[in-house]
Formats: C-alpha cells, sequence, structure tokens
C-alpha cells in the first residue's frame, strides 16, 4: 500500500509536468509549426479526390521547408508561360522589338499611287487599332492617296499553324483560345457591347470595337421588364469557321451593358480589312481586294510600328496572355533558324535556354508556349529547379522578377492576398485551365528570407476559387514564416 501511494503522486506529477510541457511549447521548431499549418490547410476536404502538389524551397540555406507529391508530372496550365518568358530573356537581346511593316512593290510619284500594298506581321501581339491606325498615317504622311492592286496580308513569318497541339476545339471563339497569327491585331478578338437601350421586347443596342466589316452581327437579343428566363449569350459561329457573331437571349431593361471579347477567324485578313478602313479615314482610297500573300523580299518599307521585347513579357506573365506567349515560343524559332517558325523548334530552344541553368529537360514536356494544352506535364520539382537556378542569374533574373504580378497590386494576382502578410510580397505565376490551378514564384520571409515555391493543384470539378483561396492561405503563411523559436500557446 505505502509503495502504491508514493508511486501514484509521482506519476500524476509527471503526467502534469509533460502535458504543461506540451501546451506551451506543443511546436518548438519553427519548421515543423510551418508544416504542420500547410498540412492543415491542405486537410480541407476540397483535397480528398484532387491532387495536391507542393514544394518550398531556401535557397539561401540549401533547405526544403515543405514538400508534398513535388516530383509529379501535372498540368502546369499558365505556369508554362515561366519556361517561355525565362527562354526569350535568355536567348533574346533586350533591344529586341517585334515589328509590323508597311511594303509595296511600286510607288508613283507623279499619281501619288502605289501598286500592291502589303502589311507585313512580325510576330507583333500587342499591336492596337491605335497603332495600326499610326501606319495608316505614315502612308498617308507619304504623300500617297491611292493603292491600286489591293492590300495582302502577309503572315508568313509564323507558320500557318493556327492553334496549339492539344488545345480544345470549342476554346475557339473566345478571347483565351483565338487563332495564332503572325499579324496581329487587338489580340485577334473584337469587343462586343449589348446594352439594353429601348423598350422591353425590342432589341438591345450593340456595337463593336473596332467597328469593322469584317464581322458581321445577328442580334437575336431581346429586352425584357422583370425576369431574364434566357441568359444573354454572345458567340461566333466558329464550327463553320464564320466571323458572324450571334446575340440571343434576354437582357433585362436598365441592366449595365455586357461586354465580351471575341475571337475573330483568319486574324491576318481582319487586321488588313481594318487597316483599310483605317487608310480611307485618312484620305487614301484603296482599290482591289484583300487576300493573304508573301511580301516581295525587296519591296520598299513604307511604315512601321514595333514593340519592345519587355512589354510583350508584362503581357505575357503579369497578364497571363496566351497570344504573345505563343508569339514569343514562335520567335524563338525565327531568330535561331528563319526557314523554321515552327513550335516544335521553339521548343528545342527553349530547352536550349534551360539546359544552359543546368535544368534536366528531360524532365518535363512542353508542347506550345502558353500551357493552354493538356499535353504539357512538368511538375513543382523542377518548376522550383528553375526558378532558383534563374534567380543566380544577373543578367536574366530582373527582367524576368519584373514581370511577375505582385499579390494584392497588378496582373493576375491585383485582387488576391489582400489584407495578409503576402499582399505586396508574393510574385508568383498564376495558372488556370478547367481542373487545374497553380501558382508558383517567391515569397519573403519575416526573417527576409527569400523562398521559392510552387504549388499544382488538378483533378477537381467546378469553380477554381477555393484552391486559389488555399493558395493564398499557404503564401500568406510562408510570408509570415520566422526561423526565430516561438513559444505557441495550444488549448
Amino acid at each position: 500500500m505505502g509503495s502504491r501511494s508514493f508511486i501514484a503522486p509521482v506519476l500524476f506529477l509527471f503526467v502534469i509536468g509533460c502535458a504543461s510541457s506540451e501546451r506551451f511549447t506543443k511546436y518548438p521548431d519553427p519548421i515543423d509549426l510551418l508544416r504542420s499549418d500547410l498540412n492543415r490547410i491542405l486537410a480541407d476536404s476540397l483535397f480528398g479526390a484532387t491532387v495536391a502538389s507542393i514544394k518550398v524551397y531556401s535557397p539561401e540555406l540549401n533547405e526544403v521547408l515543405y514538400e508534398r507529391q513535388s516530383n509529379r508530372l501535372l498540368r502546369p496550365a499558365s505556369n508554362l508561360k515561366v519556361l517561355t518568358s525565362i527562354a526569350a530573356i535568355t536567348r533574346l537581346a533586350p533591344e529586341f522589338e517585334f515589328a509590323t511593316t508597311v511594303h509595296t512593290d511600286t510607288i508613283d510619284e507623279n499619281t501619288r499611287s502605289v501598286g500592291v500594298l502589303y502589311l507585313r506581321g512580325g510576330g507583333n501581339s500587342e499591336l492596337k487599332t491605335a497603332g495600326l491606325d499610326t501606319l495608316a498615317r505614315r502612308v498617308a504622311a507619304r504623300g500617297i492617296r491611292v493603292i491600286r492592286g489591293g492590300i495582302v496580308a502577309d503572315n508568313s513569318h509564323f507558320d500557318t499553324t493556327w492553334f496549339g497541339k492539344g488545345w480544345m476545339w470549342d476554346d475557339e471563339p473566345y478571347s483565351f483560345g483565338a487563332p495564332l497569327s503572325a499579324l496581329s491585331l487587338n489580340k485577334n478578338c473584337v469587343r462586343v457591347t449589348v446594352s439594353s437601350t429601348g423598350k422591353a421586347g425590342s432589341a438591345p443596342g450593340v456595337s463593336i470595337e473596332p467597328p469593322t466589316s469584317y464581322v458581321s452581327l445577328v442580334n437575336n437579343a431581346r429586352i425584357v421588364s422583370d425576369t431574364v428566363l434566357q441568359p444573354l449569350k454572345i458567340a461566333r459561329r466558329y464550327e463553320e469557321r464564320q466571323n458572324t457573331i450571334v446575340i440571343e437571349g434576354e437582357l433585362l431593361a436598365g441592366q449595365r451593358p455586357r461586354s465580351e471579347l471575341v475571337s475573330v477567324w483568319r486574324p491576318e485578313l481582319y487586321a488588313a480589312t481594318v487597316f483599310k478602313e483605317l487608310l480611307e479615314k485618312a484620305q487614301v482610297r484603296v482599290e482591289g481586294d484583300i487576300r493573304s500573300g508573301k511580301t516581295p523580299p525587296a519591296a520598299p518599307r513604307l511604315a512601321t510600328h514595333t514593340i519592345p521585347l519587355d512589354s510583350v513579357l508584362l503581357s505575357v506573365n503579369k497578364m497571363s496572355d496566351n497570344l504573345s506567349a505563343e508569339s514569343l515560343l514562335r520567335t524563338l524559332a525565327v531568330v535561331a533558324d528563319s526557314a523554321h517558325s515552327s513550335v516544335s523548334r521553339g521548343t528545342v530552344e527553349v530547352n536550349r535556354a534551360l539546359s544552359s541553368y543546368g535544368i534536366d529537360t528531360t524532365s518535363f514536356l512542353q508542347v506550345d508556349g502558353s500551357g493552354v494544352s493538356h499535353y504539357n506535364l512538368i511538375s513543382p520539382e523542377t518548376m522550383v529547379d528553375l526558378l532558383t537556378r534563374v534567380a543566380d542569374q544577373p543578367d536574366v533574373f530582373p527582367a524576368f522578377y519584373a514581370t511577375l504580378p505582385i499579390a494584392g497590386v497588378d496582373g493576375t494576382l491585383s485582387t488576391r492576398m489582400l489584407g495578409t502578410p503576402a499582399e505586396r510580397n508574393v510574385r508568383a505565376k498564376t495558372g488556370t485551365l478547367s481542373g487545374i490551378s497553380t501558382l508558383s514564384g517567391y515569397v519573403t520571409t519575416q526573417d527576409r528570407e527569400r523562398l521559392v515555391f510552387s504549388i499544382f493543384m488538378q483533378n477537381f470539378i467546378g469553380s477554381s476559387r477555393p484552391y486559389r483561396d488555399a493558395q493564398d492561405a499557404i503564401c500568406a503563411r510562408l510570408a509570415e514564416f520566422t526561423r526565430s523559436r516561438v513559444d505557441v500557446q495550444t488549448p
């Protein structure tokens, strides 16, 4: 009895002591605490069937802070633009420019006329109506008043593969799936705006920007005074390869205008048509038809519009523009070998650039420049490796880092991570496709330690919003990470 009564109080004190210690220092190691917190985020039922592949790495200490299935080959979506843009910065000169030029075969000074006018695309994915108008005014400023032989749209700088390998055929009418072209205008889209001007039962007002005869409109929509039974739909007849845009459904009276970007078919002819209309606005008469063709090698140049490389790179990464990324990839091919402007040659140039940093180019598969294709495959592990290695390149990294969206500030991260430690801190590339959400980039901790991370989430149904929220929570936790040991009080 006596010995038992002695042992019981000792055991009681031992247990109380352990419980007290665990209450105030349950996670004495900051990395253990970080891992526990990230695991808690990923313990959500969202990830029961969804793949979540993640790696967080500290280059400064050569330490993996967190890892979860990071070597899995997954579809990167627009995270693939990281590869394309790094390769472009590596292999193209900083002063590189993309040009759209105007040429002619003959000039008659006496009649102030020219023969055929050639509008030649050089992969300028940022050409807007205003830029094309500048070209038209420059032609007019040369004293030219008549184009006798029509306008030739020259798309020959790139091959004539309109879409990327593995792109979804029914994405074509949307702006993110617009046909590719060396001669592009307004991202190869028109903006259609439908407004509820008029009485109930009448057709709504429809406008198009730029106003052009290249597309036609069929307005079957109606304004209603109460409940909308048939949602408004704006769609191009893409299956028929037509540039006819049909507006159907109902718009509530007094509702704000509805505006959508719609792609066009044969974008080089779209650019040439708008160019003709702008020339005529500048008092230059255009005779003859508009057609596709190639500029003769010796054709004199009348005008040029250029855009610098850094502007295209900002469009690629900040805004995640697909057309710009595809133009970059094909430009890499042309610069390496003007006779081969294909995507496959472009990916060879990407591989050459990345291998120069020690990246194993057999560890990923790239089939386009933008990440739209579901054939692309890469792992978060390879993405972190690339982001880490490029950060050690003083001639490349500043230009690349400047193109990444900043959380809560601009680009595709402008509305994300607001009010968290990650705001104005995280710089990362987003990626979204149906069932896919990715985020890869850099975050600075409380200790001013830069971390490299890559988060791939895929194979989910429905909105990507909850998965983006989980990514944002992870980034916020990384931003507040400190290696200082802090006692954590637990219930």
